[in-house]
């Protein structure tokens, strides 16, 4: 229950006077934390929500994400400020009459949905474009939304309750309620509600919040003379806040903010970049706050600032000095730990420090400002000074920076300490540097830097030589990888980041060869060998593979084909290619187009399809301006990062792509996913579609260089288009298998987690 989480440590206590006459009723905290729950809830519905709707528009992109973060944490110091002002300027009658006002005009944005008429941009980065949208369509409701927490908890300050002196506890049912509705919508709304369905419940529920906010206004305007002549006078001895104490709150609620992000980004662009990865770092970071504002907070503090050392030595050890050692998901579970308990420790302090009611609104909007300008600074900065996901290093780094130092220790006395083992290592490193070849020694090298990793584990008590000695090494790491990289070209764009690397094989004659790779993210798409062998398709595409199969059925009728590609890559594809064919490229990230066009990195494009038509923008967009029956093949390789967008994968998104097909039309699935089972979503429109399908989940028979497994789904309108690729498969390309388990994939419908492998 709500109540559970009463701090009853709270450094705030009111007059004898006033506890003596203050109301003991568990059916006030009910009413406040239960309106603060289903607010929370509210948000952390809409937002996933309202994600599926734009999902159409711009993909799944993570930037995406990132930048509907940014938006929220706007729009939450937004409110969070005229909660402020309105709490700390007007009257407790002029409060609810202003506040009733605003509610009034939010009702105009119900029910939420996306503007009629509304297309991103195709020639420049989207942010500001989204930004726009997400304001016009959800502005309203969620500035009233976000206003709550701190109102409702300002209110109840002033009601006689005899917690009323400490109101931070509902902060935690709030977060309880976001939690829970994170974690429901991706559990159980998606995979039972469509999107038509949750847009009215949604609505429904924001008008039962709207009674339960009047019923907290009815209640505080009731009984708030009650208790005013005994807060002014119990206020007047409580001191501001210093500006000290405003840049510290700012810190410590800035670095979690930008480190959520941050991590997010990182385990999905070098880690794994498996569908709904976002949802545990956004749950690690709300549950901090049930736990710091809890009446456990003090224990868990001490915990969390005794194991955050502990847990960075075999983190930094293995996730950044040696990932290889480790399986993805082990390396997963140290980032996370590692990011939890910096998470822990930032807000533990936080809470620790909050401040007299009088100042709560204060205390709010100056973290909502922080979270906002973490955001930002993640969004907005980052990808226009760094090419790689810096920020994250960075931010642990100054999360070890905040935590709590011995009392009446300077910053001169942490600086000393740190001074002679921060330069050991870097005098080390300098030596390495000039000495010797770095490649033959790097065992050495991290053998070193973990042994000063286990000596700056004697600083822990020191915040300041701890952090500093950390991040020496760990951007030591960053120098030494960028040092030994084989990555000749790297760029974070709105879509993630994409790098080319310089890799080495041993060819035929046993001698070796160097070829280039694509690289969005830690996803392959596509590789390239030099000389003779330039014009091979290989990877995915090569021609032992299902498309190499489809090609060469089709070989003596495919002269004269119009071929659409949705995902363009390194441009593999292009070398199937006759002369007399029209072939058009369909993809949503111009800078993809910019590198398989730059001839030092990629010339399957120059060298086979020069002539080939680039259409910038999401295909499903692109394609609904394409006349019907253009394409003879339309291929769909939409990956991004190992998870094809939804919005392609519905059966309406089926049906507008057999519409563009010609009679006798090939439409080719690439559906290679170490996640996700996309075979019983196609399979199942099929059936459910009337259309003729055959799938391939291909592994060669023996080791072919640059040749890999790989999973191709093709329909056709008629099993007589797809009769000679079923027939020269000799066995290769089967029959889909039928899944009756399956709920169709809609626009309206789409369940991530019940495809899950």
């Amino acid at each position: 229950m709500p109540w559970l989480f009463i701090n009853d440590r709270s450094p705030f206590t009111m007059p004898e006077q006033s506890t003596s006459q203050s109301n003991r009723s568990f059916l006030l905290i009910f009413l406040f934390s239960g309106t603060l729950f289903l607010s929370a809830s509210l948000i952390f519905v809409l937002q996933p929500l309202f994600g599926k709707l734009m999902l159409p528009l711009l993909g799944g992109s993570p930037a995406v994400w990132s930048t509907c973060m940014v938006f929220y944490q706007m729009l939450l110091f937004v409110g969070y400020l005229y909660a402020h002002f309105l709490s700390t300027k007007l009257s407790h009658l002029r409060q609810i009459q202003v506040h009733g006002a605003l509610i009034l005009i939010s009702l105009i944005a119900l029910p939420v949905a996306l503007p009629e008429v509304m297309s991103p941009p195709t020639d420049s980065n989207p942010t500001l474009w989204l930004v726009g949208v997400l304001f016009t369509s959800i502005g309203l409701p969620f500035l009233l939304i976000s206003t709550t927490s701190p109102l409702l908890q300002k209110w109840f300050s002033h009601v006689g309750h005899h917690t009323s002196h400490d109101p931070y506890y509902l902060y935690a049912a709030s977060n309880v309620g976001s939690l829970l509705a994170l974690l429901s919508y991706t559990f159980i709304i998606e995979p039972n509600f469509g999107l038509a369905q949750q847009q009215a419940s949604w609505t429904d529920g924001y008008i039962v919040l709207l009674v339960c906010i009047a019923a907290c206004a009815e209640y505080f305007f009731r009984n708030y003379k009650k208790i005013a002549i005994v807060e002014e006078v119990s206020e007047v001895s409580v001191a501001a806040p210093t500006m000290l104490t405003k840049v510290h709150w700012l810190a410590l609620a800035f670095v979690p903010s930008s480190l959520l992000l941050g991590l997010t980004n990182f385990v999905s662009t070098d880690i794994a970049a498996a569908p709904l990865l976002w949802i545990i770092p956004l749950s690690l970071y709300l549950f901090s706050f049930v736990l710091v504002f809890s009446r456990w907070a003090e224990v868990i503090q001490r915990v969390a600032l005794w194991v955050q050392p502990v847990v960075l030595l075999p983190f930094i050890a293995f996730s950044f000095i040696n990932p290889a050692l480790l399986p993805y998901w082990f390396d997963l579970i140290l980032h996370l730990t590692s990011f939890f308990l910096a998470v822990m420790v930032c807000h533990g302090e936080l809470a620790k420090h909050r401040p007299h009611t009088k100042y709560l609104t204060l205390f709010y909007l100056i973290m909502s400002f922080a979270g906002m300008l973490g955001g930002m600074f993640n969004s907005f900065v980052a990808p226009f000074i760094f090419n790689g996901i810096y920020e994250y290093p960075l931010m642990i780094i100054a999360a070890l920076l905040l935590r709590p130092s011995p009392k009446g220790e300077t910053w001169m006395d942490k600086a000393e300490q740190a001074a002679f083992p921060a330069l050991l290592i870097i005098f080390a490193l300098m030596a390495y540097f000039s000495a010797v070849d770095l490649g033959q020694y790097m065992d050495h090298i991290g053998t070193a830097l973990i042994l000063f990793i286990g000596l700056s584990y004697a600083y822990r008590k020191q915040a300041i030589s701890f952090a500093l000695l950390t991040g020496i090494v760990i951007f030591s790491i960053v120098g030494l990888r960028l040092y030994m990289s084989n990555t000749v070209y790297k760029e974070r764009t709105f879509f993630g980041v994409l790098s080319v690397r310089d890799s080495v094989l041993m060819d035929e004659n046993g001698k070796p060869e160097r070829y280039k790779e694509l690289f969005h993210g830690t996803t392959k798409h596509g590789a390239q060998r030099a000389g003779r062998h330039s014009k091979e398709p290989l990877t995915y595409y090569s021609r032992p593979g299902p498309m190499g199969q489809l090609f060469k059925t089709f070989d003596n009728s495919n002269a004269e084909w119009n071929i659409g590609v949705v995902g363009l890559g390194a441009g593999a594809l292009a070398c199937y290619a006759k002369p007399t064919q029209a072939w058009s490229f369909y993809e949503i990230d111009p800078i993809v187009v910019e590198v398989a066009k730059d001839t030092q990195y990629f010339s399957y494009l120059s060298r086979c399809t020069p002539k080939a038509a680039m259409i910038i923008g999401d295909a499903r967009l692109s394609l609904q301006g394409e006349e019907d029956g253009k394409f003879d093949l339309l291929v769909i390789d939409a990956f991004s990062s190992d998870s094809v967008p939804t919005h392609l994968l519905t059966q309406e998104a089926l049906s507008l792509y057999m519409n563009k097909l010609s009679a006798n039309g090939v439409l080719a699935f690439h559906i290679t996913n170490r996640h996700l089972a996309l075979k019983k979503v196609l399979a199942d429109h099929a059936r459910q579609l009337n259309y003729a399908a055959l799938i391939q989940e291909f592994k060669p028979k023996k080791a072919m260089l640059l040749v890999v497994a790989t999973d191709w789904f093709v329909f056709a309108k008629t099993e007589q288009s797809l009769a000679p690729l079923y027939q020269k498969g000799l066995g290769r390309w089967q029959k889909p298998a039928l899944y009756f388990d399956m709920k169709p994939w809609t626009d309206d419908f789409t369940n991530v987690v019940g495809i899950w492998k």
